[in-house]
């Protein structure tokens, strides 16, 4: 061993550990955006949104349907859970029929069209039959059932409408005619037509906003020109826009956006105004479950119409944007079920049920908040009405159904089968991206929009 200077042993140095670099501190928001974007791009999230949302809205509408409606019951010498009992029955129907539609196959789904459609159109004219039709609130739009039973046939429209519609659409794309626009127009616009026509006869001008909407929505996913498309909007609108002049009560309505005061001149713009009033008192959390004060007979309609200002009194801010937020997850996940798939029909009937909701919904709660007219219809799924909510939990049932048909959606089912000890073979097979939902005709001439 070879020694240093001083005679004594050289000194062994430890060697040098290899520096290694901290781990560097993740954004905590860009994770959370992160493991959000993972979670919305798991096959079954539509699916389970689609039903955990639907769910949700129609429980919390049954809820608020009791506390919104006991001081009406009570005022017209009814038993204080009559509405509730009611609309109870509505959404156990209503179940059966979200069950059936999501179990049913697509072929079924298309053989029903027609027959739905035959059925609603009868009943939307058995309406204007004297001795069958019955007027509510200057809208002859109903049919007697016995009892305290009453069936509104042009909420059945809506369903008929996308269902026939969509199975029409899929059938010229098959055959590939979607290119010409006598084929994309005739004939769902004048079908459409005439169930406008039907229901503008009984008044209910709401209602054929909604079907107005679907109609568009058809023809936007079939890849309608712009022009054709302006040409159909430019239409509806002169259509309405005469139908608006021509009637004291609806101009009346327009006559009241922006209202502060129950008395505005000529117009009475009572409930508008009690609507707003109910809003602004509900502050951040409400004033409590039962607690409206509105809803003792100062706010008209407060348990079908006007549901959501009685939701914002009771449940404040935090209720209301909890009730916005369920219907933008249940509308989002229907254009992503609709903009996934692979089929024509799916396609179309997914896009026009998503119109259909999420039209409606911001129509209700736009009156509600003073920004629209007030059109006189129901919130969907939240608000009370049986003939409102049988055609709209099946609607939801044809959702969940599509969601199911995605072929990773069928696999990531199968795969939960409970294995007991066996390992689960093979792993989530990804979706097909689309990159929208619209139809793309090969060999159509370029419009403005592509």
């Amino acid at each position: 061993m070879s020694s240093s200077r001083t005679g004594r042993p050289p000194v062994q140095r430890a060697a040098r550990r290899p520096v290694v670099p901290r781990p560097s501190r993740e954004n905590p928001v860009r994770t959370l955006v992160t493991r959000a974007r993972r979670a919305w791009d798991r096959p079954l999230t539509a699916y389970y949104v689609i039903l955990g949302g639907s769910l949700l809205i129609t429980v919390l509408g049954l809820v608020m349907v009791y506390s919104a409606s006991q001081i009406t019951a009570l005022q017209m010498s009814l038993p204080g859970s009559y509405f509730f009992r009611k609309q109870l029955l509505a959404a156990a129907i209503g179940a059966v029929l979200l069950l059936a539609a999501s179990r049913m196959p697509v072929k079924l789904h298309r053989a029903l069209a027609y027959p739905i459609l035959a059925g609603a159109v009868f009943l939307m004219a058995l309406v204007q039959v004297p001795g069958i039709g019955v007027a509510v609130n200057g809208n002859q739009n109903w049919i007697a059932l016995g009892g305290s039973f009453q069936l509104q046939p042009s909420e059945f429209g809506k369903l008929a409408l996308v269902l026939w519609g969509a199975d029409l659409l899929a059938r010229k794309q098959d055959k590939r005619l979607l290119t010409q626009w006598k084929h994309m127009l005739v004939p769902l616009v004048p079908a459409a037509f005439m169930l406008l026509g039907l229901i503008m006869l009984g008044g209910d001008m709401g209602t054929a906003i909604i079907l107005t909407a679907i109609l568009f929505g058809l023809l936007w996913l079939a890849g309608a020109p712009t022009r054709l498309f302006a040409g159909v909007l430019a239409v509806a609108a002169l259509l309405g826009a005469i139908l608006i002049r021509t009637s004291e009560n609806r101009m009346a309505r327009l006559a009241c956006l922006g209202a502060t005061e129950p008395q505005t001149g000529p117009v009475d713009c009572w409930q508008a105004v009690h609507g707003i009033y109910a809003l602004a008192s509900g502050g951040i959390f409400g004033s409590g479950l039962g607690a409206s004060l509105e809803k003792w007979g100062e706010l008209p309609e407060a348990h079908t119409d006007f549901i959501f200002a009685v939701t914002g009194e009771e449940l404040g801010l935090a209720g209301t944007l909890s009730v916005l937020a369920l219907f933008a997850a249940l509308g989002y996940a229907g254009i992503r079920v609709a903009g996934r798939t692979e089929g024509p029909f799916v396609r179309y009937a997914a896009g026009g049920v998503t119109t259909w909701i999420t039209a409606q919904a911001v129509i209700n709660i736009g009156a509600v908040l003073g920004l629209l007219p007030i059109a006189g219809v129901p919130l969907p799924l939240f608000s009370y009405g049986g003939s409102a909510l049988l055609p709209t939990m099946f609607a939801i049932g044809l959702l969940i159904a599509f969601a199911r048909e995605d072929p990773a959606a069928r696999m990531a089912l199968a795969m939960r089968q409970p294995r007991f000890g066996r390992k689960r073979i093979g792993g989530s097979q990804r979706p097909r991206r689309w990159n929208t939902m619209r139809r793309r005709a090969p060999g159509a001439r370029p419009s403005g929009e592509r």
